[in-house]
């Protein structure tokens, strides 16, 4: 198999799947390594595919739902509150942003939609003993958050603001 065939196969995968699909599973169903399989996803979002690397593995992006970026300041303890209340709200958290004042805007991915993606985000941040980009920003920080009605947005906002966490001047 050919590498343009392969990451063929690997765009049918991604199309015919909703839930994401871990780089291992990818590269045992197609026979090459984990990291042969990173390559072809980097390759497949140069070529403009819109492909999203989650806790769980690859997906593509969903663009139809709509997207608001909120910003918000908190302490690291709070993470959790504050993810659990824009999920418990609708939400999808799709990434945290920063602005750096050496590097400008800092972008992690997250896709965190569920308890379940909360609960392996904050594992594998106490595995890796990860520090949270808003640290480097006295808590400062954006994400930016899908959701399907106009009143889940209202009800996100509301819950944030409530706990203190929405940053509004």
């Amino acid at each position: 198999m050919t590498g343009a065939q392969r990451r063929a196969q690997i765009q049918a995968q991604l199309s015919a799947n909703t839930d994401p699909i871990s780089a291992s599973s990818l590269a045992r169903q197609l026979g090459v390594s984990r990291q042969t399989i990173v390559g072809d996803i980097s390759l497949l979002r140069a070529n403009g595919d819109a492909i999203v690397a989650t806790l769980r593995g690859y997906q593509y992006e969903n663009t139809a739902q709509p997207t608001a970026v909120l910003v918000c300041r908190h302490f690291p303890s709070d993470t959790q509150d504050e993810m659990q209340r824009i999920i418990a709200a609708g939400g999808i958290i799709k990434d945290v942003m920063i602005e750096h004042p050496l590097y400008g805007q800092l972008r992690g991915s997250l896709e965190i939609g569920t308890v379940g993606d909360l609960n392996l985000f904050l594992a594998h941040a106490k595995q890796h003993q990860g520090h949270l980009l808003s640290e480097l920003t006295d808590g400062l920080h954006m994400h930016t958050i899908a959701y399907d009605t106009p009143e889940q947005l209202v009800a996100i906002k509301k819950s944030l603001r409530l706990a203190g966490y929405l940053y509004e001047e």
